[in-house]
């Protein structure tokens, strides 16, 4: 018999406890005659039956064969009178009770495709709660699409077994790791051993000792990792780790490339900011941009971790992003199109997307190949006219970006070294062979041409106007301009220099909007909190200028602007590169931030509206620059700069606003208007205007309209 507990748990649970079941669309069935369907019992003084999936909200994405489920009893009825069954099988052992009076339990031996599971009362089997959850394999995909072949492994690199491809799958591997009182990490054989100088570290004020569990192994054909601390228990799901404060870290690592291959680090997990607090770390091969350049890979990849995450652990109170470059980029747009896998991000050094970054590396390759060319009126720009051409602080910048990442464009030059010379592109001796471009990760959404065997291309310079701003300042004269757009050119499909500008194909276009590949920032970042840590790197004290350059923290933020008519849930803060200053501002921003998502923690099917996000920020966290590392000073950040921080941190452009692009940079291949001489702050010759028109025969950018192709994104959670 069903024994009913007066008063246990409070109306205002059980009530979250069914609003949370609804979100995730569990229903119950029809109860006794005459009750609504799903409803109590008549009798029953509050709360419904419900079951949630904890591991993955999205019980549809679920992968690996098992999955975390959360059963939530009427108020009135003890959590031994429920019964759980997983597609027929009894799998009610597999639940325990918990603190809140819900059950939790780790299903296992799920097969592939759907299984309901289903919770009902002892005595009243009539009463039951559902959630149909769908299996995937645990090598994937689950929703990215078809995956790419060849795919080199490299499991060997992190001490696993060798491996086969194209799943590069390896027994997973637990070893152990110590904090040293010298401040580094060192092996540990024996994890109940407790050597002479092992550290201690600070778990919600309690002092542990510094023993890292570090688990290696295949999900989604990359090798993940997942470093925490280690209390001298295995870990479970049910019983939490007394060492770990249960919260997340999601590492992501930087750079772009063309894959078909597993890749050699992730984002790394051994850290101490994160491990000395309690935090959990995790992150995979495909989380590294210069392993896979595909947002929507690597937002799979980490799905499927932090799923594995959390059957391995227990339910994570919120999960925080972290990392540089590429690995801004991916928190970024996985914020944004498949809002849920981060509750907050911690971008740093960041840029918005690889496709709308791709355009100004390209636009440098174009300038620096001009520049170095040194025929005509281009032999005479001086350094200054060279940098005031680029937008940027120095036009090393430019250099820099030609001389890394421009060369992922094309076909043959990025290949990583994972790939044999053998298996690579040549248009004559191996025409179906790999094409190690970028736009290759990107297949799945914006299609091959049957032309060219190429992935579809959205880079486009028609009508771009180089060096436009330079111009109108007097930097350069107008036959610097003309000379400069008469043959800058352009890059072919293989990514080769061309006389011709480039032209992006139509449904390439239409496909990166589409699919929020130009981030939008109208989806997932509206309500997610975002703390934009910009180290400046715009000109160092040797001179030379780094590719990572601060005008794109604030083209994300004009984004955020326009698709949300607010961007008061990024904050940017600006430090110096030395690493005592921007360590103190990284220990800041990962307590700030956990302190916002604390005040936000919610079932995570719940997402927060604007306003909750907006009320929950810390009141000490605004926009600012740290002077060193104990002087911060907190002001509004703007673009153009100004103010103290924008005195000692200066804010530059790049070679598309310098062509008088709109901040946003959403504007991939521009919508034209005809040259008209009149609309020019200086006086062109008439040979000059003859020149500047052949030219731009199709017209000149007008910045003030949308881009070609470009529209609101379809939804989030895209499946290909």
């Amino acid at each position: 018999m069903t024994r009913r507990l007066p008063g246990t748990r409070s109306r205002l649970a059980a009530l979250a406890a069914t609003v949370l079941a609804l979100a995730v669309g569990v229903v119950g069935s029809p109860g006794p005659a005459g009750a609504a369907p799903g409803s109590p019992d008549e009798g029953s003084d509050a709360g419904r039956l419900a079951i949630v999936s904890v591991s993955n909200p999205r019980p549809q994405l679920v992968s690996g064969g098992d999955v975390l489920l959360r059963v939530t009893p009427p108020t009135d009825v003890a959590p031994a009178d429920v019964r759980v069954d997983a597609g027929g099988r009894n799998v009610r052992p597999r639940f325990v009770a918990q603190p809140d009076g819900s059950l939790l339990g780790l299903v296992t031996g799920l097969p592939l495709g759907s299984t309901r599971v289903t919770a009902r009362l002892a005595d009243d089997p009539a009463t039951t709660a559902s959630v149909d959850v769908v299996n995937h394999p645990r090598t994937g995909p689950v929703f990215s699409g078809p995956q790419q072949k060849p795919f080199y492994c490299q499991t060997t690199a992190f001490g696993l077994a060798p491996a086969v491809q194209p799943l590069c799958s390896a027994p997973t591997v637990v070893t152990y790791q110590y904090r040293t009182t010298a401040g580094q990490f060192a092996p540990l054989d024996d994890p109940t051993s407790r050597p002479d100088d092992l550290a201690t570290a600070l778990v919600d004020g309690r002092r542990v000792p510094y023993v890292v569990r570090v688990e290696r192994g295949t999900i989604d054909r990359a090798v993940y990792e997942l470093a925490a601390l280690y209390d001298g228990r295995d870990p479970s799901p049910t019983r939490p780790d007394r060492s770990w404060n249960e919260r997340l870290v999601y590492t992501f690592g930087g750079g772009c490339n063309a894959g078909y291959h597993q890749g050699a680090y992730t984002g790394g997990v051994l850290d101490d900011l994160f491990l000395s607090q309690g935090y959990a770390v995790a992150s995979s091969t495909l989380n590294v941009l210069d392993t896979n350049c595909s947002a929507v890979i690597s937002a799979e990849a980490a799905m499927m971790v932090k799923e594995h995450v959390v059957e391995t652990y227990g339910p994570v109170r919120h999960t925080i992003g972290w990392g540089g470059s590429g690995g801004a980029i991916q928190q970024y747009t996985i914020a944004d199109a498949y809002p849920g896998i981060l509750d907050g991000i911690i971008p740093g050094i960041s840029f918005p997307d690889p496709v709308s970054v791709i355009g100004v590396v390209s636009d440098c390759r174009l300038l620096k190949r001009y520049f170095d060319a040194g025929a005509g009126e281009a032999g005479t720009f001086t350094d200054a006219q060279r940098t005031a051409v680029s937008g940027f602080r120095s036009f090393s910048s430019c250099a820099s970006w030609d001389a890394t990442f421009a060369s992922r464009a094309t076909a043959t030059d990025s290949c990583d070294p994972a790939v044999p010379v053998a298996a690579r592109w040549d248009p004559v001796t191996n025409p179906d062979g790999v094409r190690c471009s970028f736009l290759e990760q990107l297949v799945n959404q914006i299609g091959r041409d049957p032309r060219t065997g190429f992935v579809r291309s959205p880079l486009d310079n028609r009508g771009v106007q180089y060096g436009l701003t330079a111009l109108a300042s007097g930097a350069i004269t107008p036959e610097q301009f003309v000379d400069l757009n008469e043959r800058v050119g352009g890059l072919d499909v293989a990514g080769r220099p061309s006389v011709a500008r480039t032209a992006a194909d139509p449904k390439a276009l239409a496909a990166v909007y589409r699919d929020d590949l130009v981030n939008s920032a109208s989806q997932g970042l509206r309500t997610t909190p975002v703390i934009d840590q910009r180290t400046d790197l715009d000109l160092l004290s040797s001179g030379f200028a780094d590719i990572h350059t601060t005008e794109w923290s604030y083209v994300m933020r004009a984004r955020l602007l326009r698709a949300n008519g607010t961007a008061a849930n990024q904050v940017i803060i600006e430090t110096s590169p030395d690493p005592a200053t921007a360590g103190a501002a990284a220990a800041y921003q990962l307590d700030a931030m956990d302190r916002w998502l604390t005040r936000l923690d919610r079932p995570a099917a719940d997402r927060p509206t604007l306003r909750q996000v907006l009320a929950a920020k810390p009141a000490d966290l605004g926009d600012g620059c740290y002077l060193g590392p104990t002087q911060r000073i907190t002001e509004t950040l703007t673009y153009p700069a100004s103010g103290r921080c924008g005195a000692l941190f200066p804010v530059a452009a790049n070679p598309r606003l310098a062509a008088g692009g709109d901040l946003t940079l959403t504007a991939l291949a521009c919508r034209r208007t005809a040259f008209d001489p009149r609309d020019y702050p200086v006086a062109f010759t008439a040979e000059q205007q003859q020149r500047l028109r052949a030219v731009f025969a199709t017209g000149v950018c007008d910045g003030r309209r949308p881009g070609l192709g470009e529209q609101p994104p379809l939804r989030p959670w895209l499946r290909y």
